[in-house]
């Protein structure tokens, strides 16, 4: 029997998971954490020659950098080529351009009065900012809480995720090697650390989320114990970010709300409203091959500039298009949450994912799979509220679900699902005598789309609103699945 051929100073057999480099010279191939080469560093090694051979041919050759507004660094600066996101001179020229005051658009609040039924009431459709966090239920490490102290909770050797800024570059390092870097005299890149969530960890004890975001979340409300998917986890992220840190415009995930939290250090968030307008800009410039060339904050009318200092939550709606600048050295926790309050919006953004045919790393976990838990406890919910079965049933939906191989969860039958919630909230229309197809009405709700909410399911007002949500989820998350016979 063939055996594996091995790697490295190690001898071990090729691992996918592990980032490896290949020696110029002999031509052997080596884990850089073997040879001390990180990945994000491998990038600016010309000539790469492994212990072994550096021994005679000398150390490796670096390459030169002639621009400091590309990423690709090594493209000779004829002064033709525009200036790309995150570079050195694009964070220069950010910091001198203007923006409209976030004062339109930003709710200040305090922590006691962002609740359910205040949300539910006026609705989630602008930033609120929370100074004073008496009430919010965020509970989390004392502000000296350092970078250090992130290591000791979560292993110097868990595996996380840097953004290289100047090149906008995902790569992958132990947190022990981040730590080091953060702490070196002089930092040779500008790396970012925005997606280590930390639910499976000692630190996930520090950090209790704001009550809204648990007491809204699908996840929290919806997710059954002994689903077969893995529950998502994507309520506790830790954002460690250097001076200089960028992130460009994006609509978090599914169309996510997000809590965001400055524990230390300032942010600067750059938001656009999702309008129609706007959302359909920021499709077209998603998908440009020259994206990195284009401030987007320069295609809309409007950009805000928001300024999160020290110990302010920040909490963004669905769809808001935003970008972030550290200006300085910040470390911030966050979350990511589904509700009932914005379905339309996150639905649209869920299909604008799937159309930019974004990666599923970044993408919701399993967000197909919650969208048929939350139908179901529709349908439950429906079916224990309509007490009078002697009204005529207007003809179901004529569709056929194509079950997909893949996250329709154990114990739901598609067809039989959207066919029984297509008949209750038929029957919810003749009850109340409102129909959702009405023009006039769909276009007035479909503003806010907001859908009542009570604790443990959905409310049993009989309001427009609920029959339009309903409506919604149906048509978009459910047929989202589905094939037109």
């Amino acid at each position: 029997m063939a055996t594996a051929p091995l790697y490295c100073v190690c001898r071990q057999p090729y691992d996918v998971s592990r980032f490896m480099i290949e020696c110029d010279i002999c031509k052997d191939w080596f884990h850089g954490s073997c040879v001390q080469v990180e990945e994000h560093h491998a990038v600016d090694i010309d000539v790469y020659h492994c212990p072994n051979c550096e021994i005679p041919h000398g150390p490796s050759l670096m390459k030169k950098r002639n621009n400091w507004h590309r990423h690709d660094y090594t493209e000779p600066d004829d002064g033709s080529k525009p200036v790309q996101a995150g570079t050195f001179m694009f964070v220069q020229k950010l910091q001198t351009r203007t923006f409209a005051s976030s004062d339109e658009i930003l709710t200040q609040m305090h922590g006691s009065q962002v609740t359910q039924r205040y949300l539910e009431r006026h609705g989630f459709r602008y930033p609120i900012a929370v100074t004073q966090l008496d009430g919010l239920g965020l509970r989390l490490p004392p502000s000296d809480f350092s970078v250090k102290d992130v290591e000791r909770y979560v292993g110097g050797h868990k595996v996380i995720d840097v953004i290289d800024v100047a090149r906008q570059a995902d790569s992958k390092m132990r947190l022990k090697e981040f730590v080091k870097y953060y702490y070196s005299p002089q930092r040779p890149k500008v790396l970012n650390v925005i997606s280590l969530e930390f639910s499976d960890t000692k630190m996930s004890d520090l950090v209790v989320v704001p009550d809204i975001a648990q007491k809204m979340s699908w996840v929290e409300n919806y997710w059954p114990d002994d689903s077969y998917f893995p529950k998502p986890f994507v309520q506790k992220y830790c954002l460690m970010s250097v001076k200089d840190s960028y992130t460009d415009f994006h609509i978090d995930f599914g169309g996510t709300s997000v809590w965001y939290h400055v524990l230390w250090g300032e942010k600067i968030f750059y938001l656009i409203k999702p309008s129609p307008t706007n959302l359909a800009l920021y499709e077209e410039w998603s998908s440009s091959p020259n994206q990195s060339e284009m401030f987007f904050g320069e295609k809309v009318d409007k950009c805000y500039k928001c300024v999160v200092r020290q110990g302010t939550t920040l909490f963004i709606p669905t769809g808001w298009i935003h970008a972030v600048l550290t200006s300085q050295d910040c470390m911030a926790f966050g979350g990511n949450f589904l509700h009932n309050l914005n379905i339309s919006m996150q639905l649209r953004c869920y299909e604008m994912e799937r159309r930019l045919k974004t990666p599923d790393l970044f993408k919701f976990p399993y967000f197909e799979a919650i969208c048929w838990y939350v139908a179901k406890n529709l349908l439950e919910t429906l079916k224990g509220q309509q007490q009078t079965r002697h009204c005529a049933l207007l003809c179901p939906f004529p569709v056929q679900v194509t079950e997909p191989a893949s996250e329709v969860p154990d114990h739901i039958r598609p067809n039989h699902l959207i066919k029984e919630l297509t008949k209750e909230i038929r029957l919810l229309e003749v009850l109340s005598g409102i129909s959702v197809m009405d023009p006039g009405c769909r276009n007035d709700l479909d503003q806010q789309c907001q859908t009542p909410f009570l604790e443990g399911g959905f409310s049993h007002s009989a309001s427009v609103s609920v029959h339009y949500s309903t409506y919604l989820f149906i048509s978009k998350a459910l047929i989202s699945f589905i094939q037109t016979a």
